[in-house]
């Protein structure tokens, strides 16, 4: 079975994983948000950084790329990151 991974953030242009398939896209009803706070890839304990992650808004378009991912070390590896 294949997986898909859509990339809305830094995904778009530097995924870090291997994949078979790469379609840009969107999905309906949803908006990207710099809400979410990171000390793992921006930031620090004291001062997270700002990533983006989306958010449910009726009428709103997210624009990114689908990632088709077939062979299960890619797949694991997707998933880590």
């Amino acid at each position: 079975m294949v997986m898909w991974v859509f990339g809305y953030g830094s995904l778009v242009w530097n995924p870090g994983f291997a994949y078979d398939a790469r379609l840009v896209g969107f999905v309906r009803d949803y908006r990207r948000v710099f809400y979410q706070g990171s000390t793992d890839h921006r930031g620090t304990p004291e001062f997270p950084g700002r990533t983006v992650t989306l958010e449910h808004r009726p009428g709103s378009t997210c624009w990114g790329v689908a990632y088709k991912i077939s062979r299960e070390q890619d797949k694991e590896t997707a998933l880590e990151i």
